[in-house]
């Protein structure tokens, strides 16, 4: 697996793109794709959004994302970082922030690569790219 993060705009996907050769009928988008497609998928961008689809869909997001790491190994997820910055008033904001910071814990334990995009420069923190 290998998870790419970074601010929303930085070149994430064009990122992701360029370096694995994807198509863009390869990459889903977790703002709007099946849920069980997710599985087979090679590329899934927006993961934040995923998330947040999942919990509206009473669907514990924390088990997915484990579902996700046993059923597709290979995959190459794109997620924003929504963690910085002032913590939103509203409870359920604050505990979507929460699931996706967690699951992106999840998520870059077990990835091979972690790769941080900011002004479309790649760092990366865990393995080799």
């Amino acid at each position: 697996m290998i998870f790419v993060i970074g601010g929303v705009f930085e070149g994430k996907k064009q990122f992701a793109e360029k370096q694995f050769s994807l198509l863009d009928d390869e990459i889903l988008d977790g703002e709007k794709c099946d849920f069980e497609a997710v599985f087979s998928a090679k590329c899934v961008n927006n993961c934040h959004n995923l998330i947040k689809r999942l919990i509206n869909n009473k669907i514990d997001p924390i088990e997915f994302t484990r579902e996700i790491i046993l059923r597709n190994s290979g995959l190459i997820l794109i997620m924003d970082e929504i963690g910085c910055g002032i913590i939103p008033i509203e409870r359920d904001d604050r505990e979507y922030r929460e699931l996706v910071g967690k699951c992106g814990c999840i998520i870059a334990e077990k990835s091979e690569a972690v790769i941080r995009i900011f002004c479309g420069i790649p760092n990366v923190i865990k393995g080799e790219i």
